[in-house]
């Protein structure tokens, strides 16, 4: 009798996509702003949880009105989710090519300070009865502020629930080919258009972050030069584009703390004076939201207008471009391989030993 053939067994892989998430209706503004600043990775200052709490509602408050008129722009709310929900489509669709046939896979949103939260999508994940899930942020460039403090969440309810079962997690990808390649398409995509009579500088803005985060270790603000550096390589590697000086900065800025620089509102400023066109890209952005939608597309571009910009046009976000989903999709398979809980498509520890917020020296001191 001949060997009988082994049949490969299924795996079910629960795939979670993290993001800030965002109001979605008028109402949700301040309960959305109190669990942002009730993070003590949004406000790291020592304190003790009654007085955070204490605080985040001091703040949620006095901002709301403000931040509610903002999101009136949007409907009331924010699109963030619905945009981050078709990018888990599309994942899910292009995850079903490329892993093994014996592999399915479920894709499902996280959100960090509105719903879904953490606890709600962990019970759904839970009941897919998965074999190995993967955490994948939405946020290429890694910081305590966002990632890890998605990561945290995460562990905190997953805990909860009692969901134990492989994890895998990827940190960062501030220059990983896909990411960049759909960046520098669009980019390339707005350079090509007739329209620029003047001298074109390219503004790589990126949200930015107090600097005491950063001269804590927080990596941050170090991947994003990372980005950008790659970004601008693989402009220059292309032919016909017309000439181009390209500057990284950072968007906002809130309250009386010093923040990294320099300001993307400083560089309009600056723009102007130089008489340059501007071409304005998100970089730490992968879905449209309020700092891109409003932020950039109606302040800053009546900004660059008062100020006498000559041209200014934004770059959308990669969303569900091509090149980006099948960058996602990559890093999930690649995850799935692994032995090693935490991973980046970039190799191991990416960042320098100063940098010791690193997902590498932190992620080991909460599995």
């Amino acid at each position: 009798m001949g060997k009988s053939l082994g049949v490969a067994q299924m795996s079910r892989i629960a795939v979670v996509l993290f993001n800030l998430g965002g109001p979605d209706k008028p109402d949700s503004v301040r309960p959305y702003l109190f669990n942002l600043f009730n993070d003590a990775g949004i406000i790291s200052i020592q304190m003790p949880s009654f007085a955070r709490w204490a605080l985040a509602k001091f703040i949620s408050i006095r901002r709301a009105p403000v931040s509610r008129r903002l999101y009136e722009h949007l409907g009331g709310g924010t699109p963030l989710l619905p945009n981050t929900e078709e990018q888990a489509r599309a994942l899910e669709d292009t995850l079903a090519a490329v892993l093994a046939p014996e592999d399915e896979s479920k894709t499902f949103v996280a959100m960090r300070y509105w719903h879904p939260l953490a606890d709600e999508t962990v019970r759904e994940v839970a009941g897919y009865r998965p074999d190995k899930v993967v955490l994948l942020p939405l946020y290429p460039q890694y910081s305590t502020a966002t990632t890890r403090s998605s990561f945290e969440a995460w562990n905190r309810a997953a805990r909860a629930e009692g969901l134990n079962v492989p994890t895998r997690a990827i940190c960062c990808y501030p220059s990983e080919d896909g990411f960049v390649s759909g960046i520098a398409d669009l980019i390339a995509e707005t350079l090509s258009e007739p329209r620029f009579e003047h001298p074109i500088r390219i503004l790589l803005s990126a949200h930015g972050l107090p600097e005491r985060i950063i001269k804590g270790g927080d990596p941050y603000q170090w991947q994003m030069e990372m980005t950008a550096a790659a970004i601008v390589k693989r402009l220059e590697q292309r032919a016909g584009l017309p000439p181009f000086e390209a500057v990284l900065c950072y968007q906002s800025e809130v309250g009386p703390l010093r923040w990294i620089g320099p300001s993307t509102k400083s560089e309009i400023q600056r723009a102007a004076a130089d008489g340059c066109a501007l071409v304005i890209v998100p970089i730490a952005f992968v879905s449209e939201l309020l700092e891109t939608l409003v932020e950039l597309d109606i302040e800053y571009a009546g900004f660059a207008e008062e100020h006498g910009v000559p041209a200014y046009v934004r770059v959308p976000t990669v969303s569900v471009g091509e090149s980006f989903i099948g960058a996602l999709s990559n890093m999930v398979k690649e995850a799935c391989a692994r032995e090693d809980p935490l991973s980046s498509p970039l190799g191991p520890r990416i960042c320098p030993d100063a940098w010791t917020k690193c997902a590498f020296e932190s992620f080991a001191l909460e599995r």
